[in-house]
């Protein structure tokens, strides 16, 4: 009984023993690993992976590898910056493959802004920000061009020509003058053209758009605010990325063009209704056949090459980026091009616990060849007319203008004449910044922004037919522009109990900038293959200025939270510029604005449906000072000669008249605005509405020459008025995710302009254009056309134009009826009406992007709507009125009674003026866009290993591929709104391929 007892006793005692022996095996260290990928599994560098209630840390490597060693029933934290934090419990495995999914909510994702970053969460302004992957595999060499179409309430339009720089708008015109927004890059104020940088190296675009977020850059916020950020380097160890494309470009949309039998018809059906005699060897069209096609010998196979090296890391105390890259294009027309070489070096180390030191630095350098071309007269170039003389030379027009043209050949003038500007850039800071009493943080910042372009003309003698050129000629100039920037700003930010949080931030900022030039040119040398300047022998011609300005700015930044529910911000800046006079030199820009974050409240019930509400709403002053001369407070006197008694007498005399109450344009704007996200955020929603008023808009005055001062050379006065309203739109969903993820993002604007002020209201007319008031900015200003005069007796009947009774030289049938408006019975002047808008009144953009295991596809669409474009193109090409040749439209032109009753009749002469400014040559500028469809295929990571590399991805792109459009132009992205000849917007086909050790 006693051994039944003790074995009672002692069974359990050992079952005990074993439980604890074996949950103590399970609670033994032991080494695990695992791989952090994406959605679409690609490898995720510098991943954070903690061991939840231990102070073990690990970051994944550039293959997302990781390794650690954790216990049974340890929760290890996965997280990374724009991606949701993810908890992993282990067990018995010992490998795991970790997919970590995007915040697409992107709450945390801090955004630059002015002096400072932020949360995105905790904006109250209305911003716009791009991320690096718009500007990812497209085949483009601006950093604008791979801007357009991605954020709403911003028009990017390109010229197209290799080398030329973007124009870029943010809410509409402001003003009749300089409407472009303020540019910052890592921090300084810089006028750099965008096509100096290179786009591998820009890591964010944010797009500063209300006066609430651009009143802290006070007199240059007016137009909105550009801010680019370049790549940093990472806490880890170095990574390499290479990366290369090639594409090649081809124009889109040429126009039809007459051949040689049918120009020979038409030019005889000019002459003989002005009663000209005929061309002898146009006796017979139909002998002639096709002729000469001058548009396809002018135009050429593009193309482009982009190579980039870059090579990022860092550790505890320390972070880099170094990059260079070069690119290489050759433009659609001949001896065009653009060469671009970049480099990039940013740094950033922790010298101690409180004090950072960093630099950053853009080099740059470019060669850009235009030659001497012109497009709209290579399409008017005569069919007739071959390109070469029989014995090689470029031939030229007859000795007959009537019959022959005028035109010097174009293809000549592209291929032998020169025109070659290289530019040479340096742009960077070097900052330390020092933390200090837990809350407070200092920091002091030198700026440098350097240029230095160049710029040579070199034109042969030739003897070609018009008229021959009988000197070369040689032109150069040098300009240098060097601006220092100093900054410092102090910031305090705390948080207190209760939820209640502050940000407050004080700083000081000088600049000033020094610019000159020198040119000089000379005629005729000994030998033009030795055209220096010193070797000319005729008319040599020196010049030269130099200009300077400084601005001294203090501002302020307070931003309070309560409870991440109620958000205020309040900014001032107080500016004071060199250009203006002291009495006016000083100006005040404030602003505030507010949130709510309606879901933060107890009554606002969470649900599937609804994620997250804020609402918005704000106001603010800017100025627009880019619109002033250096001394626009100052007269402006000028140097000249003149004879007196036969002896040369210098002389001083005054060319502008001064104005010293001369003030800077102020904008005043108003937003509300909603941010909003559904369905567990895979919906979110960012809308704005804006009206955006310029005042003290600077136009010309009128100065009568009795004063002694010139009328051509005018004084800017502050009286004028715009006004812009406008709202926008932004949407992102998560359509699918797992194995297939699609995302798409939308964006759409609205906006109208209109003039509600000028000096005396009087409209400011110029080219096609005018500014009146009531109607947009630069609207289009001329006749409305009414038809086709069939007949003498519609002729006779209706208001005078060019009355009489010869058809030669007076209105006759077959020439356009414009409406005589004021019902005065005589068609003129006082008849002209608005015609049409340039400024697109809608823009709208939608970017899919799908992935499914190693494949990835992105297709993005853009458009504009409800603008004009003048086609003055068509004036020359449709005119019908002198010796060019014209478009296929002419063949459905008017011949007789009931012919045609919208294109005109054929006449030397144009006696009835059927090619003024008119409704005539108005076309719809609204067009839909394929912009970019890139297909791209990342190796698996096992076939990446036995290459030996963390990442290699192929990816074909095409941009521009499709446009859906009205315009007859070669494309309907004009610059302006009027289309003269521009340079072709071309179509781009490329493989690439991106690489990373």
């Amino acid at each position: 009984m006693k051994n039944q007892g003790r074995l009672r006793f002692t069974y359990p005692i050992l079952m005990l023993l074993m439980i604890l022996i074996s949950l103590n095996s399970f609670a033994q260290q032991r080494e695990i690993q695992g791989t952090v990928r994406d959605e679409n599994k690609l490898a995720i560098e510098a991943v954070s992976v903690s061991n939840k209630g231990t102070t073990q840390q690990v970051q994944t490597d550039r293959n997302g590898h990781f390794k650690m060693t954790a216990a049974h029933g340890s929760v290890l934290s996965i997280s990374y910056i724009g991606y949701k934090t993810q908890e992993v419990k282990v067990d018995n495995a010992s490998i795991y493959d970790i997919i970590l999914v995007k915040d697409n909510t992107a709450l945390d994702e801090v955004v630059v802004i002015g002096y400072g970053t932020v949360r995105k969460k905790d904006l109250t302004g209305s911003l716009a920000s791009v991320g690096a992957e718009a500007m990812k595999d497209k085949p483009v060499a601006n950093v604008g061009e791979a801007l357009q179409g991605r954020a709403s309430g911003v028009q990017v339009i390109n010229s197209g020509a290799p080398g030329s720089n973007v124009s870029i708008q943010i809410r509409g015109l402001g003003s009749i003058n300089n409407s472009a927004p303020l540019l910052v890059i890592d921090g300084v104020p810089t006028d750099l053209s965008l096509n100096a940088l290179n786009p591998n190296d820009v890591e964010t675009i944010d797009i500063l758009k209300d006066a609430s977020a651009t009143a802290i850059y006070g007199s240059r916020g007016a137009n909105g605010v550009v801010l680019i950020s370049t790549k940093k380097g990472n806490k880890n160890k170095g990574s390499i990325t290479a990366s290369a494309n090639y594409a090649i470009q081809q124009a889109t949309s040429l126009p039809k063009m007459l051949n040689a039998q049918q120009f020979a018809s038409l030019h005889n059906e000019m002459m003989a209704n002005n009663n000209n005699r005929q061309r002898p060897d146009f006796a017979d069209p139909t002998l002639l056949g096709r002729g000469t096609d001058w548009l396809d010998a002018l135009l050429q196979t593009g193309k482009l090459a982009n190579y980039a090296l870059s090579y990022a890391g860092g550790g505890e105390k320390n972070t880099y980026y170094v990059s260079a890259g070069i690119l290489n294009q050759d433009g659609i027309v001949k001896n065009t091009d653009y060469k671009r070489y970049n480099f990039q070096f940013n740094n950033e180390a922790k010298q101690t616990a409180w004090l950072k030191l960093g630099n950053t630095l853009t080099l740059s350098h470019d060669v850009k060849h235009n030659g001497s071309y012109s497009v709209l007269n290579t399409l008017a170039s005569l069919p007739t007319q071959p390109i070469f003389n029989e014995d090689g030379t470029y031939s030229g027009p007859g000795n007959e203008a009537i019959f022959y043209g005028d035109l010097r050949n174009p293809i000549g003038t592209a291929m032998l004449e020169q025109n070659t500007t290289k530019g040479y850039n340096l742009l960077g800071n070097i900052y330390a910044e020092a933390s200090f009493l837990n809350h407070f943080t200092f920091k002091s910042l030198l700026g440098l922004d350097y240029k230095a372009w160049d710029n040579m003309t070199f034109s042969p003698k030739y003897n070609w037919k018009p008229i021959p050129v009988p000197n070369s000629y040689r032109s150069e100039s040098f300009n240098k522009s060097l601006t220092y920037l100093w900054d410092n700003t102090l910031t305090y930010a705390n948080a207190f109990a209760g939820g209640h949080e502050v940000n407050v931030m004080l700083g000081s900022s000088a600049q000033n900038n020094d610019y000159n030039y020198m040119n000089g040119s000379i005629k005729e040398f000994l030998s033009d293959n030795n055209n220096q300047l010193n070797n000319g022998l005729l008319a040599p011609t020196v010049g030269g200025s130099r200009n300077e300005w400084a601005l001294l700015s203090f501002f302020g930044r307070a931003n309070y939270t309560f409870k991440n529910r109620y958000l205020l911000t309040a900014t001032v800046r107080r500016d004071g510029t060199s250009r203006i006079a002291s009495a006016n030199r000083w100006g005040t820009f404030p602003s505030f604005s507010a949130a709510w974050r309606i879901s933060e409240e107890s009554f606002f019930n969470k649900n599937d449906f609804w994620s997250d509400v804020k609402l918005r709403i704000g106001y603010g002053v800017t100025g627009n000072q880019a619109v002033l001369d250096n001394y626009a407070a100052s007269a402006r006197l000028k140097t000249g000669q003149y004879v007196f008694n036969g002896i040369p007498v210098s002389t001083l005399y005054p060319l502008v008249m001064p104005n010293p109450g001369i003030r800077w344009e102020t904008i005043k704007q108003q937003n509300v605005g909603i941010d909003a996200s559904f369905f567990k955020n895979r919906i979110q929603l960012t809308m704005d509405a804006y009206i955006k008023r310029t005042s003290d808009m600077l136009v010309r005055m009128s100065v009568p020459i009795t004063t002694g001062y010139s009328d051509s050379y005018t004084p800017m006065i502050n009286a004028g008025e715009v006004e812009n309203k406008g709202w926008e739109l932004n949407l992102r969903s998560q359509n699918l995710k797992g194995e297939l993820v699609w995302n798409t993002d939308f964006n759409i604007s609205y906006n109208r302009n209109k003039v509600v002020r000028l000096d005396g209201d009087v409209p400011i007319y110029y080219g096609y254009q005018s500014h009146t008031i009531g109607q947009p900015v630069g609207s289009f200003y001329g006749y409305l056309t009414n038809g086709i005069f069939q007949n003498w007796a519609e002729v006779n009947s209706y208001a005078y134009q060019y009355q009489g009774a010869d058809p030669a030289n007076s209105t006759a049938p077959g020439d356009i009826k414009f409406r005589d408006i004021n019902k005065d019975g005589v068609v003129n002047d006082y008849d002209r009406a608005y015609l049409g808008n340039p400024t697109p009144s809608w823009s709208f953009a939608m970017n899919n992007k799908l992935s499914y295991k190693n494949i990835d596809l992105e297709v993005f669409f853009q458009g504009v709507s409800g603008n004009q474009i003048y086609n003055a193109n068509r004036v020359t090409l449709e005119g019908m009125y002198t010796i060019r040749n014209q478009t296929t439209k002419v063949l459905d032109r008017w011949t007789a009674e009931g012919s045609s009753n919208e294109v005109p009749r054929a006449i030397y002469s144009d006696p009835n003026k059927n090619t003024r400014n008119s409704d005539r040559f108005i076309e719809q500028g609204k067009y839909l866009r394929l912009k970019n469809l890139t297909v791209g295929y990342t190796l698996s990571e096992a076939v990446a290993k036995r290459l030996h590399v963390g990442r290699l991805r192929f990816y074909f792109s095409g941009q521009n591929l499709f446009t859906w459009a009205k315009y007859s132009g070669f494309d309907p992205e004009v610059i302006g709104g009027v289309d003269n000849s521009n340079y072709p917007i071309t179509r781009n086909f490329s493989l690439g391929l991106d690489l990373r050790f």
